[in-house]
């Protein structure tokens, strides 16, 4: 099992800095499953039952504020969103009861009984209490209803119907006054307009689990709800979406590929026995798996601490959230989907909770700190923690890697590197529509050279061809007996100085010379020919699933996919392996596209670092070459079973990528879901290519019919064409 010291000691971090246990209380009751509450300042939870406490954490005292009201177990609790006066709501089976902290600590000091005022009474048991942005209103979810009570009148403004199992968590949409989203154990979310008590969306059965947390990001404007088997759901709540399904996300799959990329990057060792939680109560080498439930989701304010301090992860767009778990917390990107940081309890021998059944959580913007309230699953713990998540990212970000890597050139070609060589001088030719006959296999690569002179094919017979753009003749010819395995990628490369080709675990560099000078005597001998300049394994000697190059212009970077799940970059002006990307896809990526813009447009030179892998039943994701980090993950376009094509726009702002339900989609780089689903085919769209002069897009599938599709630039899409692989066929 690995130590605490392995898990957090790389990169500066401490355990000491990390999370400190500040406060710890025993209640005489369990208070398991007790919806908990943090503030600013104030941590609020139920001691022995019915007494309300709250526990300031600016007093040096540590003195608790103690409200009494109820007769029985308190169930729920929630603070207000303003600062003065600032607002807590309690609720059990006989009352809601809403305090005034500041007026109670009044009456405290001047020796009195601090009283709170009954909003309701008898509703029945409450499991979720929120009040609304301006104080105005409060969320009682008590059973299977919502009650919307006025805090100034006590009067029930609106009461809610329509779940069919007990509510469990409630939030107010922060740009869109009047709307409130609900979940429930019925396994469904809602959302209402709670000011004339209507129904406006109800979702379908998201899972075979019950819905436990419910968090709405403003920045992006998404809905996140978690379930009790480790489920994340991701919504959209933009205009004209109409609540589709960005993601959904397994907790426990994301946390052992954010273990295994930081087991083989070397962050910490490789651990003796599975990391993920187990059981220790039974008999030696027995073990039951602990599940993941998503107790609580609270906002994670990555942009309040400095990028120097989260290492390789930019802080300044980074899309966070805590997920409160019964094992740990966890930092989620809603951006890549992925895990940044994991934080379990058992790793840490001064907490006192090792099983959570319920957490609160909030950011501090005074000091960069989170608070964490957690009650035990068993026994009446309750403790507060103080987390520095500056510390926790800072110890956990995989290393960044030693050079400095750039897809454009920055760096002179060295006389050592495999590219010193003569470089190809540019013509310009208009191709002709020909048909080019002579491969005996399925084509798997098709390619054009910068100049449009020559047409590259390649295909599963192990032959390379190159073809003339102004008829079809073939100008040269790589046979089977210099590849060992059929030709997988190839492409033009170094503006049309070289040929770039995978076979097997390797890839190739070929110097070509192409003679266009004819013999009518001779014709059949070939004057063309190939030099091999250097060939590079992937790490493991897995087989290349792809290959990307950009040949527009110089660039020393090939990137590489392999069986194995990982993306590797190399260096040909090193000439070797300068960094490796382990578990890119849960699934082989099968392409590769790098954003290589186009003649007809600018971008800065930092897009060209970026590039877009996918894999079949794992979506697209986009990658930052600088970082070697994912920055989204899209898929909200099914490819469960047949690998769909991929795309950049020539701007650099879209991305587009077929599906198997027969339309394709256009992302724009800054969100998650599609902006765009275009449809009009009649089988799976395996192709995508953007136009690179033109806003527009053209398509085509199985039927073969190209279409027309939206701006900034025009998208190719293919379907199989019938004929496209025998026309480069014998």
């Amino acid at each position: 099992m690995e130590n605490p010291q392995d898990i957090f000691s790389s990169n500066g971090g401490c355990l000491i800095d990390i999370v400190i246990e500040k406060y710890l209380v025993e209640s005489k009751e369990s208070v398991s499953h007790v919806q908990l509450a943090c503030s600013m300042q104030d941590c609020a939870f139920p001691l022995d039952g019915t007494e309300l406490c709250i526990w300031n954490t600016e007093d040096p005292s540590h003195q608790l504020l103690i409200l009494r009201g109820h007769h029985q177990p308190i169930t729920a609790m929630a603070f207000g969103n303003k600062v003065n006066p600032l607002l807590i709501c309690s609720a059990s089976l006989d009352y809601v009861i809403m305090w005034n902290l500041e007026e109670c600590r009044e009456k405290v000091l001047q020796g009195l009984v601090p009283r709170g005022t009954v909003m309701g009474s008898l509703l029945g048991k409450v499991l979720c209490l929120q009040l609304s942005p301006d104080d105005h209103v409060v969320a009682v979810c008590a059973g299977n209803k919502i009650f919307m009570l006025d805090i100034e009148t006590q009067a029930v403004q609106a009461k809610l119907h329509g779940h069919l199992g007990p509510v469990t968590a409630v939030e107010f949409c922060p740009w869109r006054a009047g709307i409130l989203i609900s979940v429930s154990e019925d396994r469904g979310f809602k959302v209402w307009d709670h000011c004339t008590g209507s129904l406006i969306y109800s979702s379908s059965v998201l899972s075979a689990y019950p819905l436990l947390s419910l968090f709405i990001d403003a920045e992006s404007r998404q809905l996140v709800t978690g379930c009790a088997d480790g489920q994340l759901w991701i919504f959209s709540l933009m205009d004209g979406h109409h609540y589709r399904r960005v993601a959904r996300v397994d907790l426990r799959k994301k946390t052992e590929t954010f273990s295994t990329r930081r087991v083989k990057s070397g962050l910490c060792s490789q651990p003796e026995e599975s990391h993920l939680p187990s059981t220790s109560a039974l008999g030696k080498g027995e073990q039951v798996e602990v599940t993941f439930p998503v107790l609580r989701l609270a906002p994670c304010d990555l942009s309040l601490i400095p990028n120097s301090a989260c290492g390789c992860l930019s802080s300044e767009n980074t899309q966070c959230v805590w997920i409160g778990s019964s094992v740990g917390l966890f930092v989620f990107n809603l951006a890549n989907l992925e895990v940044e940081a994991a934080l379990y309890y058992k790793d840490f021998q001064s907490l006192s909770i090792l099983l959570a059944g319920s957490c609160a959580l909030r950011n501090r913007t005074a000091d960069r700190k989170a608070l964490c309230l957690l009650a035990s699953l068993f026994g009446g713990k309750i403790a507060v923690l103080e987390i520095n998540p500056a510390a926790l990212v800072r110890a956990q970000q995989c290393p960044s890697v030693g050079q400095s890597l750039s897809v454009p050139a920055s760096f002179c070609v060295l006389p050592t590197s495999p590219l010193y060589l003569g470089i190809a001088k540019e013509k310009s030719t208009k191709a002709a529509s020909q048909q080019r006959c002579g491969h005996d296999g399925a084509v798997n690569a098709v390619c054009w050279s910068q100049d449009r002179r020559w047409l590259l094919s390649a295909a599963q017979d192990g032959t390379l061809r190159v073809w003339s753009a102004r008829g079809a003749e073939l100008a040269l010819l790589l046979g089977k007996d210099m590849f060992s395995k059929p030709i997988q990628s190839a492409q033009f490369y170094y503006i049309d100085a070289f040929i770039l080709l995978s076979s097997g675990p390797e890839f190739q560099l070929l110097k070509y010379h192409i003679d266009t000078c004819k013999d009518e005597i001779k014709r059949y001998k070939q004057k063309s020919k190939s030099k091999l300049i250097c060939r590079l394994s992937m790490t493991g000697a897995v087989d290349m699933t792809s290959l990307s190059a950009v040949n527009d212009f110089y660039s020393h970077i090939v990137l590489t996919a392999g069986r194995n799940r990982t993306v590797e970059v190399f260096d040909l002006n090193a000439g070797c392996s300068a960094a490796v990307i382990a578990e890119a896809h849960s699934r082989p990526v099968h392409q590769i596209c790098q954003n290589k813009g186009s003649s007809f447009t600018t971008q800065q030179p930092q897009a060209y670092n970026l590039f877009l892998t996918t894999a079949i039943g794992d979506g697209m994701r986009l990658w930052d070459l600088r970082t070697l980090r994912c920055e989204r993950h899209f898929e909200g376009h099914p490819t469960r079973g047949y690998p769909c094509g991929i795309a950049f726009s020539p701007c650099g702002r879209f991305a587009a990528c077929g599906a198997e339900d027969r339309h394709a989609y256009v992302y724009e780089m800054g969100s998650s879901t599609y902006s765009h689903r275009l449809a009009g085919h009649t089988d799976t769209v395996t192709g995508v290519a953007f136009n690179p002069s033109a806003p527009q897009a053209l398509d085509g599938l199985h039927d073969a019919h190209p279409r027309s599709l939206l701006p900034p630039f025009h998208l190719m899409l293919l379907d199989d064409f019938p004929d496209l692989n025998t026309r480069l066929q014998r």
